[in-house]
């Protein structure tokens, strides 16, 4: 069985065996265009083109049979969206979640036009990522595009339309939109006539388990696929991952830290918040997940390794070391809570808990003690303080988790894994699996063939553990005194934000 995860930076294909365990892998990245500050573009074909490469190699590494292969089943990041003719011609590039040409349209949503009922209905936050924002957007200021407009798509509907010639979009993906009414499974007819289109040039929504058959025999022919395999249409990353990480049980959560981050959980109906401060899609038609993403988790660690640790890094280099790991042995030296130098990671905006593309970033209570080892460690727990207030805000919801099963990049750090555990006063898992998402997009398929009867029971037997780590009483004090402060300092500064970004913006047009 093989799992396809599209993602932001790249593409991965894996081939499992039913069992779980893994034959082959294959990666292919491309590059995020962003000529402006608020543009972050992706070419649609170099996507669909990592998708074809990917399967290719890993048919082609572990020599198996094309009619052996039960089923390829899919994951893809969210929010994208891109503009087709009538003929399936982009007119536009994917438009990325991290694209923020909609600000303007964003507040007007929120101010003027019911934005927080549609939300409540919806389960996406009012936000530039959500594609209800990018084709309000495009339908008041770009008519040259949206005049041609024959369907508003995301990247994985685009590849599907290659492969089998039509337009379905499964439930996940759909709420992730802003503009699926999650009671109903159906299209919001405000968040449409909001967005100033009609049903017709959305998708045909189906559920994430849907299967299609007679995959294009050009294709095929490029996979080393049979026509008649199966395609199941699979879901959205984030709620994949959950399933990958066996975090589907009430009271697991599970914490995703790679560039970006997100905190998720599943529940058995759809549940948003009266503040607006977490998301709701669906994984299947009886199981969603609430939770919330954060625009800055691993990039936070690579902006300190490039900006603050030149010596270092040149160092590692010397010694055949990784410089994440010679700057996290570097903040071990420092005590929790870095002597009382708060970080807030918002140097890309901020969506959970804030939904503030204007946010900006900041350390707090630098004093002359302080030095670059403080500030790097306080980087690391300002990534995670922010991710522990997207979770109290989905305690009020839920109630208290009972273990967190993470993973990313950031798992690799021995250091930020016990920082996990004592920020969140929680049970720390580290899954076995790393490739969380593509292994959720098999289980689904699995379930969508008809080889299970449920997913909870197929994830017991796949997904060991390879860390746990449980937290120490006395970092969990410091970090429960430095918390409040930490969530006050965020709402005072946010009353300046937009004054500060205003002013950047001004001074980069001069």
């Amino acid at each position: 069985m093989i799992g396809v995860d599209i993602g932001t930076t790249s593409t991965k294909s894996v081939l499992f065996e039913e069992s779980g365990k893994i034959r082959s892998q294959f990666s292919v990245g491309y590059p995020l265009h962003t000529p402006a500050p608020s543009v972050a573009e992706q070419d649609p074909d170099e996507i669909l083109k990592a998708v074809v490469t990917t399967v290719q190699e890993v048919m082609k590494q572990s020599s198996v049979r094309a009619d052996d292969v039960l089923f390829v089943s899919f994951s893809s990041a969210m929010h994208s969206m891109l503009v087709v003719d009538e003929a399936g011609t982009p007119l536009t590039n994917c438009i990325t979640w991290a694209d923020n040409r909609s600000a303007k349209w964003t507040e007007v949503l929120k101010k003027e036009l019911n934005g927080h009922e549609i939300y409540r209905r919806t389960g996406t936050p009012i936000h530039p990522m959500s594609p209800l924002t990018k084709i309000m957007w495009l339908t008041r200021e770009r008519q040259d595009i949206t005049s041609l407009a024959h369907k508003y798509i995301s990247i994985k509907e685009y590849v599907f339309e290659r492969f089998f010639h039509e337009y379905v979009v499964d439930h996940s993906m759909a709420s992730a939109t802003g503009m699926m009414n999650l009671e109903k499974l159906d299209w919001d007819e405000e968040a449409l006539q909001v967005a100033g289109i009609t049903p017709d040039k959305l998708s045909r929504l189906v559920p994430t388990t849907h299967v299609m058959n007679g995959l294009d025999d050009v294709y095929a022919r490029e996979m080393r696929l049979l026509p008649t395999t199966p395609f199941v249409v699979g879901a959205s990353d984030g709620v994949l991952s959950n399933l990958g990480v066996d975090a589907i049980k009430p009271g697991v959560v599970a914490v995703t830290i790679g560039t970006s981050g997100a905190i998720r959980t599943v529940v058995d109906k759809p549940v948003t918040d009266p503040k607006g401060r977490f998301f709701c899609y669906a994984l299947t038609e009886k199981q969603w997940v609430i939770g919330g993403p954060v625009n800055n988790g691993g990039m936070i660690f690579r902006w300190i390794r490039d900006e603050f640790a030149a010596s270092e890094v040149e160092t590692a280099k010397r010694l055949g070391l990784d410089p994440y790991h010679v700057l996290t042995q570097i903040a071990e030296q420092v005590k929790p809570g870095s002597d009382g130098l708060l970080f807030h990671p918002y140097l890309s905006g901020e969506r959970a808990p804030l939904w503030n593309p204007n946010a900006r970033g900041s350390f707090f209570g630098l004093t002359l003690r302080h030095k670059k080892e403080h500030m790097i460690r306080a980087a690391l727990e300002g990534v995670l303080f922010n991710l522990y207030t997207v979770m109290l805000a989905m305690e009020e919801q839920i109630g208290r988790p009972s273990v967190i099963h993470a993973t990313g990049g950031f798992a690799r750090s021995s250091l930020w894994r016990q920082l996990m555990a004592d920020i969140f006063d929680q049970e720390v898992i580290i899954p076995e699996s790393l490739e969380s998402s593509c292994l959720g997009a098999a289980i689904l398929g699995l379930y969508a063939i008809g080889r299970i009867d449920s997913l909870e029971n197929a994830v017991k037997g796949m997904i060991g553990t390879t860390h746990r780590h449980t937290p120490v009483p006395s970092h969990v004090s410091i970090y429960r005194e430095l918390l409040p402060i930490y969530i006050r300092i965020s709402r005072k500064f946010e009353e300046e934000f937009d004054n500060i970004a205003e002013f950047q913006e001004k001074m980069d047009r001069m």
